[in-house]
């Protein structure tokens, strides 16, 4: 009888545990789905937020990698980089994306990429920022990584005072508003994301010529801040440590504007840790570029064909200064290669048919219908 009374109770408990493991795992299934529901699918809207999350899908390795903010996702074509000089490259970008915040995002990169890329190129338009921005532009960036020690120092470097820490691992808790605003769009997503950009670069064929410019109107110290300095300097010292040449540059956008006290600390900081500096704003004409047709926003940003120009441009550099090698001979990277191509080319088409039936462009996702 002992025996019995010892199997049942046993039994007792084993079911309990089983009915308490059941409903935490359901209310963790629920509290995932609804997360999943809720967050921005970045689809039709703010389509920019969808870039750093989409690196984690490329199968692919990169020999080439860009970091920093819309002036490097809008302004090079990885595209052309390929079918022109064979380089395998990925954007690493995102809006007003800090020093920090690209540290950051090549330290994720060594990690989950199998090879070390060659080259990396940081585009310095944010060393203007020497302190954490905004918290909507964090989100863009930092909502994207992966979950990994890279990511956890970011968001702890990036965030500002009054911002939830638990709501970057949890995004529920910053977006549990968003039920009001439900949409279909919302449920097409659900176990699938949009693809935003063709290797990171974002595509536009639209264009709006360049029309009035702001005056230029000097801050009041144009000095850059200690931490904007410090994070360059960690960026240059990972690069160095992994073998990988650091490139900086400044896209040649018209506005925001960019100072010559700023470009004179840029040469500085380059000459003194023997590292190529270009500035593009500088080569315009050697480029090819003409902001009465290259833009699409009256200057901020190159549209497709712009940004292919500037990438033939800089990829002559790279083929002269660096040993990247051209993998169009490798099958299986030219058959990765050849299946962006379709959707490239196809998007571009497809963007200029509708800029000619409407005037105006309906089409940004690749390979939506």
């Amino acid at each position: 009888m002992g025996v019995l009374r010892n199997f049942f109770a046993g039994s007792d408990r084993r079911l309990r545990f089983f009915k308490i493991f059941s409903a935490v795992v359901a209310a963790a299934l629920v509290f995932f789905a609804l997360q999943r529901l809720l967050v921005p699918k970045y689809a039709s809207y703010a389509l920019e937020g969808g870039l750093i999350r989409e690196y984690y899908d490329s199968s692919m390795e990169h020999d080439l990698i860009f970091v920093g903010d819309c002036e490097v996702y809008a302004n090079f074509s990885t595209m052309t980089l390929w079918e022109e000089f064979g380089y395998t490259s990925y954007i690493r970008g995102s809006p007003q994306q800090l020093v920090w915040q690209s540290y950051y995002l090549i330290e994720d990169t060594l990690r989950h990429a199998r090879s070390k890329p060659q080259v990396v190129v940081f585009n310095v338009m944010a060393m203007q920022y020497g302190e954490p921005q905004y918290e909507p532009y964090n989100r863009l960036t930092l909502d994207g990584m992966r979950l990994s020690p890279s990511k956890v120092r970011a968001i702890n470097t990036s965030r500002l005072e009054d911002e939830d820490l638990f709501s970057y691992f949890f995004p529920f808790f910053r977006f549990k508003d968003n039920w009001r605003d439900i949409s279909v769009e919302d449920f097409h997503y659900f176990f699938r994301n949009p693809r935003v950009s063709i290797s990171g670069f974002m595509i536009r064929s639209d264009t709006v010529p360049v029309g009035f410019l702001p005056k230029a109107v000097p801050r009041g110290n144009m000095q850059f801040g200690d931490m904007a300095y410090l994070y360059l300097e960690r960026l240059t010292e990972l690069t160095r440590e992994n073998d990988i040449e650091l490139v900086l540059i400044k896209a040649p956008n018209l506005y925001p504007h960019w100072f010559e006290e700023w470009d004179e600390q840029v040469v500085a900081f380059a000459d003194e840790n023997d590292l190529l500096y270009i500035n593009f704003l500088e080569y315009i004409d050697d480029i090819g570029l003409d902001f009465s047709e290259h833009t699409f926003d009256a200057g901020l940003h190159l549209h497709v064909y712009g940004a292919e120009l500037m990438s033939r441009y800089f990829g002559g550099i790279l083929s002269e200064r660096f040993d990247l090698p051209d993998r169009r001979s490798e099958p299986d990277t030219a058959a990765y290669w050849d299946e962006l191509a379709s959707l490239y080319h196809g998007l571009v088409q497809v963007q200029q048919d509708e800029i000619a039936q409407v005037g105006s462009i309906r089409s940004f996702l690749l390979n939506e219908k």
